[in-house]
């Protein structure tokens, strides 16, 4: 069994965005606050990070305060997905460098954000990380965890999400490709990006988003990256398919084996 607890489910600006009176951003129900977009994956025995954002020691003190990270898993290097990865200090040491898969283009941004993590001698205290290239749809090992990384495209950047075993993991999408969708076959729950309702540069809609499901036809799917336009999750709710659900901070799933 795996379990998937989504640590964040906002976009960049995350909901309540500051100076916004709108409808969702006044909203008492808890449902509606959202951190910057990152999830946590339980299975054989590992937590394995997706993301790291600038909220993330909040959402781990909320979610996670006494648990163990193995992993960190990296979709792009937007701000709002590795703006925290200097807050993976205590999980990282000299003697065992904390391991980060992502692509070439990832770990180039990540050495020139954190330099003084690869600096040789280190500094004393610094977080310390062993960084492995991942390919497209090229399946890789992170501790001891097959993942498959799937192409989407994040308007002209081509960035990755993430299938392990029957969970599919995608954000920041705007468009997914044919490749993508047959890797997707047979997900039992599919994890999508979702804005807003209006037409979106970089990212997919939510009309987009239900395309994409209808296409993969996992089980259940859940709408992550949501931004303050998409309105409160009690009125979201009513416009969804009967198997389509709005993450939302906290919320802890279990996906069955494939």
């Amino acid at each position: 069994m795996l379990k998937l607890t989504f640590l964040g489910t906002g976009t960049s600006t995350g909901v309540p965005q500051l100076n916004c009176n709108c409808d969702a951003c006044t909203s008492t129900d808890p449902h509606d606050c959202r951190t910057r977009c990152s999830a946590l994956v339980h299975t054989h025995g590992r937590n394995l990070l997706i993301d790291c954002g600038p909220d993330f020691r909040q959402q781990i003190l909320a979610h996670h305060r006494t648990g163990s990270i193995d992993a960190l898993l990296i979709t792009h290097h937007h701000y709002d997905h590795v703006g925290g990865t200097d807050d993976l200090r205590p999980y990282c040491s000299e003697a065992h460098p904390f391991p980060v898969f992502c692509t070439a283009a990832v770990a180039e941004d990540f050495r020139r954000r954190m330099p003084y993590s690869f600096a040789n001698p280190p500094y004393p205290g610094v977080p310390r990380y062993d960084l492995t290239v991942i390919h497209p749809l090229h399946p890789f090992l992170a501790e001891g965890v097959e993942v498959m990384p799937l192409p989407v495209m994040h308007y002209k950047m081509a960035i990755v999400g993430f299938r392990i075993g029957a969970l599919g993991y995608v954000t920041d999408a705007k468009e997914v490709p044919q490749a993508t969708i047959d890797a997707l076959e047979g997900v039992d729950t599919l994890v999508i990006n979702a804005l807003r309702h209006e037409e979106h540069l970089s990212h997919m809609n939510l009309a987009q988003a239900l395309e994409v499901i209808a296409a993969v036809k996992p089980r259940v799917a859940y709408l992550t990256h949501l931004s303050h336009h998409m309105g409160r999750e009690a009125d979201l709710l009513a416009l969804l398919p009967p198997n389509v659900y709005p993450a939302y901070d906290g919320l802890t799933i279990e996906v069955p084996a494939p």
